[in-house]
């Protein structure tokens, strides 16, 4: 099988994916598919708990917060997140440090307006933008932890009295952080917590009171789909179960060994690619994520050169996003050391080919 460094969707753990196999044949002994067992039945509530529990276990949160498994993706928070809380004549502030926090806060303007506090846009997104100082009066501040396009990664967060919402999407679940300060993450989960299909929302209940600011469709109101605990449609049931699944494992794993592995796989890769005489690193040393690691060839005549020579050698997945070009190796929590030892390899045996 090819090693899959994408981006998402991305690789899911081994043993997660002989389950899920497993399941889509007969589920639990029920003589059903996990395709085909009722969305409003006991087996999928039973499946929607334990999922929901795992989540607020896995993340060290308490019962005031609600736990959401929506569609839409990533850009339907964007303005779900709005639509929700920034009333007309508020602000909402934007950490703007990367595309995907661009896009936010493109989406947000559609509902009210926007401050953004902090940029690194003119530094081409190379690190985290440093904040002065998050106005009280704003209706929430909101930052993408995670750069998977440009390989940047908070190491810090800001301290602010006004409600706290991130995009997690690309690295929830791989490291310990205190999740109390966040009023509201949101999480695609073909990152490290499932299959393409399905976002994860943790919502704080005092956040939730506060909205909507505006009328609603109910599929687009966040209390309306708290009340019905993610069924008011029917959801993605298998793209859930899967997640059920990779949760199991995490919890297995433990996040505080998985965010030493991950610490101990980008270290690899990273000091690779600054030794390596045909690449270099694109984000600066000090914001350097340890999910999303991004690098290009000195000579564009490596990029393709390179590409074709992975493939060849069992790697697929690391073509950077097609807005930078470049390589990117997504190193989330299924993937192990021996993998990210395996890329290195590769990237000796084409240096000492081209050189």
């Amino acid at each position: 099988m090819l090693l899959n460094f994408d981006a998402g969707p991305a690789t899911l753990p081994r043993e997660v994916l002989d389950q899920a196999a497993k399941a889509i044949m007969e589920y639990d002994n029920t003589g059903l598919s996990i395709l085909e067992i009722p969305h409003r039945g006991a087996l999928f509530q039973a499946i929607l708990d334990e999922a929901n529990a795992l989540v607020r276990e896995l993340l060290n949160v308490e019962q005031e917060y609600e736990v959401l498994w929506l569609q839409g993706g990533g850009r339907l928070q964007f303005s779900m997140v709005p639509m929700n809380f920034l009333a007309e004549g508020q602000t909402a502030g934007y950490i703007d440090s990367g595309h995907w926090a661009a896009e936010a806060i493109k989406a947000a303007r559609l509902y009210g307006q926007t401050a953004t506090v902090a940029s690194s846009r003119e530094e081409r997104y190379k690190h985290i933008p440093q904040w002065a100082g998050i106005p009280p009066e704003l209706a929430y501040l909101h930052l993408t932890g995670n750069n998977t396009i440009f390989g940047t990664q908070f190491r810090h967060f800001p301290e602010t009295v006004v409600p706290l919402v991130a995009d997690m999407s690309s690295e929830l679940f791989s490291r310990v952080l205190d999740y109390d300060k966040f009023d509201l993450i949101y999480a695609v989960a073909q990152k490290n917590i499932g299959p393409a299909g399905v976002t994860l929302v943790v919502v704080k209940k005092a956040l939730l009171d506060k909205g909507p600011v505006r009328e609603l469709p109910e599929i687009l109101d966040y209390q309306v789909l708290s009340r019905h605990n993610s069924v008011l449609n029917t959801p993605p049931v298998f793209a859930i179960y899967c997640s059920l699944l990779n949760l199991r494992w995490i919890r297995g794993q433990g996040i505080k060994e998985l965010e030493a592995r991950n610490g101990e796989k980008a270290a690899l890769l990273y000091k690779t690619i600054d030794e390596s005489p045909l690449f270099y690193g694109v984000a600066d040393v000090a914001s350097r994520s340890s999910m999303n690691v991004c690098f290009r060839a000195y000579s564009e005549e490596y990029t393709a050169a390179f590409l074709d020579f992975a493939l060849k050698n069992g790697i697929t997945g690391i073509k950077g996003h097609r807005s930078v070009g470049g390589f990117r190796a997504s190193l989330y929590n299924a993937i192990s050391l021996e993998h990210v030892q395996q890329l290195v390899n590769v990237i000796r045996k084409f240096e000492a080919l081209a050189t």
